[in-house]
C-alpha cells in the first residue's frame, strides 16, 4: 500500500494487486475501496489492480479543498496513476467513481484504456431521477433508518441474508461532514456534455432494479459515448457488481480482453 499527493497536499491511499494491464477501480459516494471485495480478486487474476479510497474517506486525507466535486477527485485518480508510474490505465467507475470516470476519461484521454462505467448516471437535468426516499437513504445513511434503507437499495433481501460479511462494505464509515461533501460532489456532477468526447471503448453496467440510480440511465449515458455497450443484470439492484457476480466480473473481463492496452 501507498499515498500519493495531490496538488493541495491530501495523501491519497491505494494499493494494487495481480499482474497485467492496470485497472483502476474508483469508489462509489462516501464509500471505499473495501466496497469492490472479491471484485478486486476478480479482476487481478488477469490485470495489475488499483483500488484507492478517495479523499475523505477510508485512508486518504480530507485536503484543504473545501469544495469536493467529480473534477477534484479525477485529479485525485491520476495522481494516484502518476505516483504508481503508470501512463495509461483502464478505468472501472462504480456510481459516483462512475461520474468521476466519465470526468477522467474527458480530463485525460491519453490516460484511460477502456472505461467501464457501473450503476451510474450523467447528472444535472439530463439524468432519470430516483425517488425522493432514494435520496433520504443518501442522506441520512449515518442513522440506523438510513443505513437500512441504503442497504436495502443496494442488495435484495435473499442476497443480505446470503452475504452478511459483504454488506458491510458498502456502508459509509466517513465523517458527516466528508459525507455532505461528497454527496454535495455526486449530486452537482453534470456530465452530459462530456459523454460525447469519451474516447475510450465503454461498457455500462446496471442493474435492471437499481432505485438508487434507474436503469433508464445506463441507456441515457451509453446513447452518448461513441460505440458504448450496454449490459443490464435483470433483478440486480445497485451493488450489481458485487450482486451480479461473478457474471459482471466475467463481462469486465471480457471487455477489457477485447481492449488491450499495448
Amino acid at each position: 500500500m501507498a499515498h500519493a499527493t495531490t496538488a493541495d497536499g491530501a495523501r491519497i491511499w491505494y494499493q494494487g494487486e495481480g499482474h497485467g494491464d492496470p485497472v483502476l477501480l474508483l469508489p462509489g459516494q462516501s464509500l471505499d475501496s473495501r466496497m469492490w471485495g472479491p471484485v478486486a480478486t476478480d479482476l487481478a487474476a488477469r490485470h495489475h489492480v488499483i483500488r484507492m479510497d478517495n479523499r475523505g474517506t477510508g485512508r486518504s486525507e480530507d485536503g484543504t479543498d473545501t469544495d469536493y466535486s467529480t473534477a477534484l477527485f479525477a485529479r485525485d485518480a491520476l495522481a494516484v496513476l502518476t505516483d504508481q508510474g503508470i501512463d495509461r490505465a483502464h478505468v472501472y467507475g462504480f456510481s459516483m467513481g462512475g461520474r468521476v470516470a466519465q470526468v477522467l476519461a474527458t480530463l485525460a484521454p491519453e490516460r484511460v484504456g477502456a472505461l467501464v462505467l457501473g450503476a451510474t448516471g450523467p447528472g444535472g437535468t439530463e439524468e432519470f431521477p430516483r425517488s425522493e426516499a432514494a435520496n433520504e437513504a443518501l442522506r441520512t445513511v449515518s442513522t440506523p433508518a438510513g443505513r437500512a434503507a441504503l442497504t436495502d437499495l443496494f442488495f435484495t433481501p435473499d442476497w443480505v441474508r446470503d452475504h452478511p460479511e459483504l454488506v458491510e462494505s458498502v456502508a459509509p464509515a466517513n465523517s458527516r461532514r466528508s459525507q455532505r461533501r461528497h454527496f454535495i460532489a455526486s449530486a452537482d456532477h453534470r456530465g452530459w456534455d462530456l459523454l460525447p468526447r469519451i474516447t475510450a471503448p465503454t461498457l455500462v453496467l446496471h442493474g435492471g432494479d437499481d432505485a438508487l440510480t434507474p436503469p433508464e440511465n445506463a441507456h441515457r449515458i451509453a446513447n452518448r459515448i461513441p460505440g458504448a455497450r450496454v449490459r443490464i443484470f435483470d433483478g440486480a439492484r445497485h451493488g450489481v457488481h458485487l450482486e451480479a457476480r461473478p457474471a459482471a466480473s466475467d463481462a469486465v473481463l471480457d471487455f477489457l480482453a477485447r481492449h488491450p492496452l499495448g
